[in-house]
């Protein structure tokens, strides 16, 4: 048999295949077998693994925290572990990395801080960080090989409680630091002490009121500031209030002050603060004295003051402002709200009358709010005008000031009428009206004093000086003297000012007086007056009276000589006529002793009218002299009146004469009350109708004596009544006989040279009433006994 050497060469290739393939299937299976063992193993150790990370992440989220790990490598940290839901931090690995998005500035500062010195420097750190939902977080890191870990851990109750004790404790050491600072900076000592009553502070103001040199020398000696008997009254009020307060006198570095102390107990000792209120008390006792004297001052005020306080209520007011309202008392004493006040001021109608009162009620209490000082007007219904003024005080309240400003009001307007009268009195005056102030320069002037001096050019509204002025005044009357007298009056500097009068003659021959007075503002008032009419109208009464004055001496000597010439003939012939009416001398025939009876009649009122006129020239000439001397007036009225007893009869005229019994004594010249009496008389029968009647009555009134002589004639017209008592003035109607007119001359010249008077009382038709009055004492001789 023919072997194939291609089917060897296939079969043995098939052989090979065949055997290496066993040879691979056993190496496989015992391959697979290692491998089947050793995942098994691998799966077993997986196994292991996972349950042991899994206890560890077990472990780790029981725990609360959370774990942040940094390899060697550039990779991002790996995030491990949760946090409560609580704490507020984000679930997210990305949110979480960002340390900024939840928890403080500060803390996440700090945070990257320390992370860079863990990382760096291996420096490991424990940190509670505050986030922003105010939860804490407590971070620890540390350097485990090549990786750096930080875990974060919810702090547990006991744990945030000690951090927050912590911060507590921190914050009140700043705090007690900051109080300790503050006491040692103020000037009030203070201190505090333990249970058992041990000095364990003191400030530097304690240490310096002791004179000891610092607060620790104060505390180690013990050296009290308040003496035994302050302590025992501090000790007896805490049995009843745990804090003193009270002012005490202490001696204090050899000193006695007063001090206000404050001492409080505490649980676990004591604190005390002294305040020096020496000066204040000081202070408060001027202060007190000084509120009195302005309370006694505001008394004396005529101006109306009430203070109200904080409150609203009254807290002063002065006499003024009750009287000017008319309060009463015991309203005021009572410390009213300024509200009542106002209500009450309503009712007394003492306030402005208001449509709305409310409004305005609050309008007044709406300066309790002000910042400034507000002033109000009120008209009152009794025509008053107010002035009130609202000042609010710094601290609270309202002073009210009420000013009666009637009568300034209306001295004002009466002030501003008088301004306006006086100007328009000084623009129609006829003197020239100039006044100039105490430069010396024209304030005032009026139009007559331009027109008199004729000054129209010159600009008086630029207010000129005196030495411009009388330079223009001077050329229309050059009396240097007397300008210079003006000139000195207005811009002197002597002491005492006094007024100057002068006369000025001008060129064109008219004359002006001056008077310069000085005013009380230091002005000067210059008038100037025209009286060139008067000097004319002056001289020729002068020379007039000069002339009447001769011709009344003329007068007096011709009556004198004509009355001493007529007196001895008329004495001849009323002696020849007496003897030839004496049967003695011969029998003279019915005719002839009729007309001698006409000669003694005529001749005896021719001498009786040649005495009344040497009566007169002895008045006249002054020197004619009373005889004084007790007058018994009813003897006298009854001589007057028996020397006219035959004229009585002839017209049947009766006469009543009546005279008062307590008449009392009255000195005078007893021939020249006769002879007033008779004059008296002698003029009411001549006036009287026949059948009529005379009534004469003496009567005393005070310390004078009272003669009326009274007729029911037919009485004096009232156009002749002044002029009965001249002389030689006689009126022949209803008169039985013409007289010569100086029957009541002579009896008005002797009452009043006896210091009487006279008064005559005539109606037409109803008679004549003449009343004499005389002293009971002439005057001259009343004042020869004083």
């Amino acid at each position: 048999m023919q072997i194939d050497s291609f089917g060897v060469a296939w079969f043995a290739a098939f052989a090979g295949s065949i055997c290496f393939a066993v040879v691979s299937a056993a190496a496989l299976i015992r391959a697979k077998a290692r491998s089947e063992a050793e995942l098994a193993r691998l799966k077993t150790e997986n196994a292991e693994l996972k349950l042991v990370a899994d206890r560890a992440e077990a472990a780790l989220g029981a725990d609360d925290q959370r774990l942040v790990i940094w390899s060697a490598a550039n990779e991002g940290p790996v995030v491990m572990g949760t946090l409560p839901e609580s704490t507020r931090v984000p679930a997210g690995r990305a949110g979480f990395l960002a340390f900024g998005s939840w928890m403080t500035p500060a803390a996440s500062q700090e945070l990257e801080e320390r992370v860079s010195a863990l990382r760096g420097r291996g420096e490991g750190f424990t940190q509670a960080l505050e986030t922003l939902s105010g939860t804490h977080v407590e971070a620890t890191g540390w350097a485990s090989g090549s990786r750096t870990i930080v875990r974060f851990r919810n702090l547990s109750k006991e744990r945030l409680e000690y951090v927050a004790l912590k911060e507590q404790h921190a914050s009140q050491g700043r705090e007690l630091a900051a109080v300790h600072s503050l006491l040692d900076a103020l000037a009030m000592p203070a201190w505090l002490r333990d249970e058992a009553g041990r000095l364990t502070w003191v400030n530097a103001a304690y240490a310096r009121t002791l004179a000891l040199p610092s607060s620790a020398a104060a505390v180690e000696s013990g050296i009290e500031l308040l003496d035994s008997a302050a302590r025992q009254a501090v000790e007896r009020q805490r049995q009843t209030t745990p804090v003193f307060q009270q002012r005490l006198s202490v001696v204090a570095a050899g000193a006695r002050r007063v001090f206000d102390v404050v001492d409080a107990v505490c649980e676990h000792g004591s604190a005390g603060i002294a305040t020096d209120v020496g000066e204040l008390e000081k202070v408060q006792s001027e202060l007190r004295r000084t509120i009195e004297s302005h309370a006694r001052t505001l008394d004396q005020l005529a101006t109306a003051v009430a203070i109200f306080g904080p409150d609203k209520r009254l807290l002063f007011y002065n006499e003024a402002y009750r009287s000017l309202f008319g309060f009463n008392a015991a309203f005021l004493e009572s410390a009213p709200e300024d509200g009542a006040v106002l209500d009450q001021l309503r009712t007394l109608r003492k306030i402005p009358e208001q449509a709305d009162y409310r409004s305005w009620k609050r309008e007044v209490l709406s300066s309790y709010q002000s910042l400034e000082t507000r002033e109000f007007w009120w008209y009152l219904p009794g025509g008053q005008t107010l002035r009130m003024i609202a000042n609010p005080h710094p601290s609270g309240g309202v002073t009210y000031v009420y000013e009666n400003v009637t009568e300034r009001l209306e001295l004002e307007s009466r002030y501003n009428a008088l301004i306006r009268v006086q100007g328009e009195t000084l623009d129609h005056l006829a003197e020239g009206v100039a006044v100039f102030g105490s430069d010396g320069r024209l304030r005032l002037w009026n139009p007559a004093f331009v027109e008199m001096w004729r000054i129209e050019g010159l600009d008086l509204e630029a207010r000129p000086h005196v030495n411009e002025v009388i330079g223009r005044l001077a050329k229309i009357a050059r009396e240097v003297e007397v300008w210079t007298r003006i000139r000195t009056a207005v811009a002197g500097l002597a002491d005492s000012r006094e007024r100057e009068s002068g006369r000025l003659e001008c060129h064109d021959g008219s004359v002006v007086d001056f008077t310069t007075v000085p005013l009380p503002d230091g002005a000067t008032l210059v008038t100037f007056v025209n009286i060139t009419d008067s000097v004319n109208f002056e001289r020729a009464l002068v020379e007039k009276n000069e002339a009447l004055q001769a011709a009344d001496r003329l007068k007096n000597d011709f009556i004198q000589h004509v009355s001493y010439e007529l007196r001895s003939p008329l004495t001849n012939i009323i002696g020849f006529a007496q003897l030839l009416s004496d049967e003695k001398m011969g029998t003279l025939n019915p005719k002839q002793r009729e007309y001698t009876g006409y000669i003694m009649g005529s001749s005896g009122a021719l001498l009786t009218i040649v005495n009344d006129i040497l009566d007169l020239a002895t008045v006249d000439a002054g020197v004619m002299e009373l005889e004084l001397g007790e007058v018994d007036v009813s003897a006298t009225l009854e001589a007057a009146s028996g020397g006219l007893r035959d004229r009585l009869s002839d017209a049947h005229i009766s006469l009543e004469v009546t005279v008062d019994p307590d008449i009392g004594p009255l000195r005078a010249d007893e021939k020249r009350l006769r002879q007033i009496l008779f004059n008296l008389l002698s003029n009411a029968i001549s006036f009287s109708e026949d059948g009529g009647r005379i009534e004469v009555i003496c009567k005393r009134e005070g310390e004078e004596v009272v003669f009326i002589v009274r007729d029911e004639g037919r009485g004096i017209p009232q156009d002749f009544i002044d002029a009965v008592f001249a002389r030689f003035e006689s009126r022949s109607a209803g008169s039985r006989r013409r007289g010569a007119g100086l029957g009541l001359s002579i009896v008005k010249s002797f009452v009043e040279l006896h210091g009487g008077k006279v008064r005559i009382v005539s109606v037409e038709g109803r008679g004549t009433t003449v009343t004499c009055r005389f002293p009971a004492v002439p005057l001259p001789v009343a004042e020869a006994a004083e």
